[in-house]
């Protein structure tokens, strides 16, 4: 959890509730996309603490297409926002649209947004170009009286861009979702620790890491062991235990290694003091 200002946990508790009021209305009458994004740009002022004048752009150009807003600091667009009415449903082909409007400007971060819903996205400049979902934010559910509800909100705000906040939180993700937790479950140091505890159940019995390997999709929900998701986080265990094991094998090595020179040296030792001829006095 990030540490936040109290001035600034101050602003984000209080226009909260202003703009939850705000944004319930404006639902029921079911606003257009303009006046949704007058609605969002207060809330980049009020509620997100930028300057509305100079720290956010409406309309900016990228490439000949427009994306609705930029948020800047420091003269360097931070993210991009592509907003649809309030009564909308956010969908992938406005994930898309979004995306290419900051893979074209080299931007990580876009946001979509309806006013209540915002989607967190953070663009992998791969080939080809892909996103990587963040984090989800209703701003309807949120509550001011909660820190966790806070600290989401301060991942947007100018406060929390100039403390990194939101790769911060992208980094915490990446290691801690329930794709690695399966990933972990599945790697061989585990299955060896499942093995073990299976085998103090039932002493003597012969169980292989490979049995208990093949009953893991029906423990694991499928969509974690399945998919881009769990391949890549498969990737990113497999890379972490492969760092770890050279690690071990090098300061194995070292060790090794210091043990047989200090061997030598007394060896060396023990042979000087055997040929050095004997002192008569």
């Amino acid at each position: 959890m990030p540490n936040i200002p109290k001035k600034v946990a101050d602003r984000l508790s209080k226009q909260l509730s202003n703009f939850q009021r705000i944004l319930r209305d404006a639902k029921d009458r079911d606003v257009n996309e303009s006046d949704t994004v007058t609605i969002i740009t207060d809330m980049l002022a009020d509620l997100f603490g930028f300057d509305k004048y100079t720290e956010v752009t409406s309309e900016q150009a990228i490439r000949g297409t427009y994306c609705d807003l930029a948020v800047k600091l420091e003269g360097t667009i931070k993210y991009l926002i592509e907003v649809k009415a309030i009564g909308l449903t956010l969908k992938e082909n406005h994930l898309r649209q979004a995306m290419n409007y900051g893979a074209n400007q080299g931007i990580s971060w876009i946001i979509l947004t309806n006013g209540i819903n915002w989607e967190i996205y953070r663009i992998k400049f791969e080939r080809p170009i892909d996103c990587e979902h963040t984090c989800s934010i209703d701003l309807l559910e949120l509550n001011a009286r909660k820190s966790d509800d806070i600290s989401r909100l301060y991942l947007l705000c100018k406060e929390g861009l100039a403390k990194n906040a939101i790769d911060k939180f992208h980094e915490h993700t990446q290691n801690v979702n329930r794709f690695v937790v399966a990933a972990i479950i599945q790697s061989d140091p585990v299955l060896n620790v499942m093995r073990r505890e299976i085998r103090r159940l039932a002493p003597g019995a012969k169980v292989a890491a490979e049995e208990i390997f093949a009953l893991l999709p029906d423990v694991l929900k499928r969509d974690v062991i399945e998919g881009a998701s769990a391949k890549q986080a498969e990737r990113r265990v497999n890379k972490l235990l492969g760092q770890a094991l050279r690690k071990r094998q090098t300061k194995k090595a070292k060790s090794s290694e210091y043990a047989n020179k200090n061997s030598s040296l007394e060896a060396v030792k023990d042979s000087q003091e055997t040929d050095s001829p004997a002192i008569v006095e």
